[in-house]
C-alpha cells in the first residue's frame, strides 16, 4: 500500500482564479459529453478525508442536489459555528500542520484532499502538499479568488503529468520541490 498523500485537485482560470467575484463558479464547464469527469472520480476513490476551508464549505453548501462527498469525512477549517450538512462534516481549527494531521487521522491511511485557496497556500508554505492536480479552464475572469496569490514564499514544482481534455481544458499534475 502506498503512503497516504496530501493532494489538491482544483480548477483554475487562465488568469489564476479558482472562483470569480462573489464566489462565482458558473465559468466551470459541466462534465464532458462522454461522461468524463476529468479524473475526479478516480481521484476521489483514493481519498479518505477532505480538509477544506470555510469559504469553500459555504460555496459547496449552496450547491443543489445531494451532498457531493457521500460518506467521506469532511473537516472544515473554521472558528465560526458550523451547521454540518452531513454527519461526516465537522469543524476543526488550529495551525495548518495540526489541521493536516487531523485530516490524515480521519483519512485512515488514504489520501487527504485539500480544498480551498487559503488552505492550499498555507499548506504549500508549510511544505505539507504532496501533489497538485490543476485543471486549466480556457477562460479569463479578470477578477476573483486567486489560487496562489498570497503564498508567503516561492514554490517550485516538478511536472508529473499533463493531459489535454475535452473543451480545451489542460490538466497538469505537479509535485512540489523544495522551497526556494
Amino acid at each position: 500500500m502506498s503512503t497516504p498523500r496530501v493532494r489538491v485537485f482544483i480548477a483554475c482560470s487562465l488568469d489564476g482564479f479558482i472562483a470569480g467575484a462573489g464566489d462565482d463558479l458558473s465559468w466551470l464547464p459541466p462534465p464532458s459529453d462522454d461522461g468524463s469527469d476529468h479524473g475526479y472520480a478516480a481521484f476521489m476513490a483514493q481519498v479518505g478525508a477532505l480538509l477544506m476551508g470555510r469559504r469553500t464549505f459555504d460555496v459547496v453548501a449552496g450547491f443543489e442536489g445531494p451532498w457531493p462527498y457521500g460518506e467521506t469525512p469532511v473537516l472544515v477549517a473554521t472558528r465560526r459555528p458550523l451547521q454540518p450538512l452531513a454527519p461526516t462534516v465537522r469543524a476543526i481549527h488550529g495551525p495548518i500542520p495540526a489541521l493536516v494531521d487531523q485530516a490524515k487521522q480521519a483519512a485512515a491511511g488514504r489520501d487527504v484532499y485539500l480544498d480551498g485557496g487559503e488552505l492550499i497556500r498555507q499548506a504549500l508554505d508549510a511544505a505539507l502538499v504532496d501533489e497538485l492536480v490543476v485543471t486549466l479552464i480556457p477562460v479569463v475572469l479578470g477578477s476573483g479568488h486567486p489560487l496562489f496569490a498570497g503564498a508567503q514564499q516561492r514554490h517550485r514544482f516538478e511536472l508529473l503529468a499533463n493531459a489535454t481534455l475535452p473543451g480545451g481544458l489542460v490538466q497538469l499534475t505537479f509535485r512540489p520541490l523544495t522551497q526556494g
